[in-house]
């Protein structure tokens, strides 16, 4: 692999697969104990059962909240929140013709995790708390948006691992949820450390975004900042490389070595990267796409980006 230096100012100089330099201008249980002394182990099949057949399924919908509390639903959506305990878990509602399917999965995320207290509801349950159109597959929780994640926390670089790979995913403007979603599970994918947006111009934590993220929301950081341009000076300083995609760039994503420290940015479709987060990036590069498509999604471009830079 070929180092990287500095030139006289100061400014990082990859080197090329051709071995040239090139420098480029700055352009982020609680139960009772057994007389063992152990708590017996639940079983949630088995209270599914007891539900759908001692009690009538529970009909009563709960809307949201006036808050932040919001349904999230899905199968992998609501089993991956499920096993993070970070995820605060208000109510658990399963169709009564599910209860086999995810009987399994929650006794063992019941015996691992955490308690799970399964609510068993009629099917026209979920037409009164989600949206028409939303895929829920018989399952849903309501729950609270995980808390943002601190940078320095997360991104620090560890001095004990100089080889380790440090791949983190920052969008610029990028609003859509079902694109965020689908970039985060890319970026869960190909094991970046954390994805980062602004406070504004960017979706919140969603349903929509969680089923588009299909898990992957509770398996990588998500950090949210008021500045992207501060950020992006923060990462530097850490030792990052700071990488903007740029469809008009001059070099292919695979023309230079950048080591190991990399912030991938992405602009919004259409836009692209804003010219004041372009001050802040160390190099733009763009995928080696035929000309006969000017451009993919920005969902489909951080899969490709993220494989090529995560190699």
């Amino acid at each position: 692999m070929k180092d990287i230096k500095r030139n006289a100012k100061g400014k990082k100089n990859p080197k090329n697969k051709s071995g040239n330099s090139r420098s480029y201008n700055k352009t982020q249980k609680n139960s009772h104990n057994n007389r063992s002394g152990k708590a017996p182990a639940r079983d949630p099949a088995r209270d599914f059962a007891r539900t759908s057949s001692a009690s009538k399924p529970d009909t009563t919908p709960q809307p949201k909240a006036s808050g932040t509390e919001y349904w999230l639903y899905g199968k992998h959506a609501v089993l991956a929140a499920l096993q993070n305990k970070k995820r605060h878990i208000k109510r658990l509602v399963i169709n009564q013709k599910n209860t086999e399917q995810y009987s399994k999965d929650l006794n063992d995320t019941h015996n691992r995790i955490r308690e799970i207290t399964p609510e068993i509801v009629r099917g026209d349950f979920f037409e009164k708390i989600l949206p028409s159109d939303a895929v829920h597959q018989g399952i849903a929780l309501s729950t609270s948006p995980l808390h943002s994640a601190n940078i320095k926390d997360v991104c620090a670089l560890k001095q004990s691992n100089k080889e380790e790979k440090n791949l983190v995913l920052m969008l610029d403007q990028v609003t859509d949820p079902h694109n965020v979603g689908a970039i985060i599970r890319s970026a869960a994918a190909f094991g970046a450390k954390a994805i980062i947006t602004a406070h504004r111009h960017a979706p919140p934590e969603s349903a929509v975004l969680a089923k588009s993220a299909s898990g992957a929301l509770e398996a990588i950081s998500w950090i949210q900042v008021t500045n992207l341009s501060r950020a992006l000076d923060e990462l530097a300083d850490m030792g990052y490389w700071r990488l903007g995609l740029d469809g008009h760039a001059d070099q292919m994503i695979g023309d230079n070595d950048f080591g190991n420290n990399i912030v991938l940015i992405l602009g919004a479709e259409g836009k692209g990267l804003r010219k004041g987060t372009k001050a802040h990036i160390d190099a733009l590069i763009k995928l080696p796409i035929k000309r006969t498509v000017e451009s993919l999604n920005v969902s489909n471009a951080a899969a490709v980006a993220l494989y090529e830079l995560a190699k």
